[in-house]
């Protein structure tokens, strides 16, 4: 058996970063830059003022009060046409273009007004509530750095550099086939021994959620006519994932069948738990990672190899990269064999706010159910001592950090 992280450092050597399509801005947001975003404009294209009031000369406010004859309007959209010259001042609003001349703004609270005239009652310095040209950008500027997944305020930082089309990483397309005589769709009749196979929607959603797209093969029978016959529809995929058969039992007819239509594989179990019996190889030019059957093993072997495989092919800088936290164990934990353990826990926090996390009692590969109930993953490295209540371990939580924008 060898290491999960050797298992993933191997993973990762295996697949490659997929080409870039152009999408429209209104259909980029989630999707990975593949090329910089470079602005197209300069913003603000002029001086303009941040605040509604007048523009003036700093020079003329040598002592306060001080009166100005107002000589025209510059609203945003459009602009006072001439120079200010001394004791001027022109009406300006805000986003209005700093008439030429001008080098500050008086903000209308400090104003008092007699038709043409204005009377200003608080010093001001030059620049006062000028933006100047350039301020947030210039042509030329790299707005957004390639290899970043765009978010709703990239969106808004394109469009305002007028950029209406963006080049992203295509999608990686995942080809999902369950494997097993005892599994059916969910809605199907069930017969005797037979189970409801959810690992193949539980993975697709995975996929989805972590920048990918995924298409579902069906069901294969313990057959090498099913799998031969079924895993061809993975051709045109950046992947095929496997579901099941990847166990000791089933290895050879999995070996066999797939071996006969190109597969070499890479690994066979991982020191892990769940999810020791890993399969990953390569099906004439197309990555194939075999999942276990257990839906928590699937799942949780999808989280620590698919998804760092799905973000490498986004080109993604880091991978293998996973929220990791520290939290204080809210129970005793015995001491770890030579795998690596990743126990399903809830979390709380104490009295002082710190994260307290608690495993659940069994941890048994085929309880969805506790899965669905955790927060988090706890780490246990291989050889790992017992741990007291109240010490630190890491942990891998499954809600990233709550960010509306």
């Amino acid at each position: 058996m060898i290491s999960v992280a050797e298992a993933l450092e191997r993973i990762l050597a295996g697949v490659s970063t997929l080409p870039s399509e152009t999408v429209s801005l209104g259909h980029a947001v989630g999707r990975v830059l593949a090329t910089d975003v470079i602005a197209r404009v300069t913003q603000p294209p002029v001086d303009v003022s941040a605040m509604d009031g007048y523009a003036v000369r700093a020079a003329d406010i040598v002592r306060v009060p001080v009166k100005f004859r107002a000589i025209g309007e510059s609203p945003a959209g459009s602009a006072f046409e001439g120079r200010i010259g001394p004791g001027e001042a022109v009406r300006i609003f805000t986003g209005g273009p700093v008439p030429e001349g001008a080098d500050t703004i008086v903000i209308q609270e400090d104003v008092e007004t007699d038709g043409e005239q204005i009377s200003v009652r608080e010093e001001v310095a030059p620049g006062t509530y000028v933006r100047p040209a350039g301020l947030d950008f210039r042509a030329g500027d790299v707005g957004i750095a390639a290899g970043r997944s765009l978010t709703p305020r990239d969106i808004g930082l394109a469009a305002a550099m007028n950029v209406p089309w963006l080049d992203v990483r295509r999608k990686p397309r995942i080809a999902l086939l369950a494997t097993g005589n005892e599994i059916v769709r969910p809605g199907e009749s069930i017969g005797h021994s037979q189970i409801v196979s959810s690992n193949a929607l539980a993975l697709a959603a995975l996929i989805a959620s972590n920048g990918g797209e995924s298409f579902d093969l069906g069901i294969a029978l313990d057959t090498p006519q099913s799998l031969q016959s079924m895993v061809q529809g993975a051709r045109g995929g950046d992947m095929l994932v496997t579901m099941g058969g990847a166990s000791v039992g089933d290895h050879d007819l999995v070996h066999s069948v797939l071996g006969g239509e190109g597969l070499e594989i890479d690994f066979w179990k991982i020191a892990m738990r769940p999810g020791k019996p890993l399969m990953f190889g390569n099906i004439n030019g197309t990555p194939m990672l075999g999942l276990p059957g257990n839906p928590v093993s699937s799942l949780v072997c999808g989280l620590i190899f698919l998804v760092p495989a799905i973000r490498a092919m986004l080109g993604l800088a880091n991978p293998q990269e996973h929220t990791h936290l520290r939290a204080v164990l809210g129970c005793a934990l015995e001491a770890n064999d030579r795998r690596e353990d990743y126990l399903r826990a809830r979390l709380t926090r104490d009295a002082e706010d710190k994260l307290v996390v608690t495993p659940f009692p069994k941890q048994d590969s085929s309880m969805l159910s506790l899965l669905a109930q955790s927060e988090c993953l706890i780490i246990r490295p291989p050889y790992a001592p017992s741990a007291a209540a109240g010490e630190t371990v890491e942990i891998i939580p499954f809600a990233a950090p709550n960010t509306l924008i």
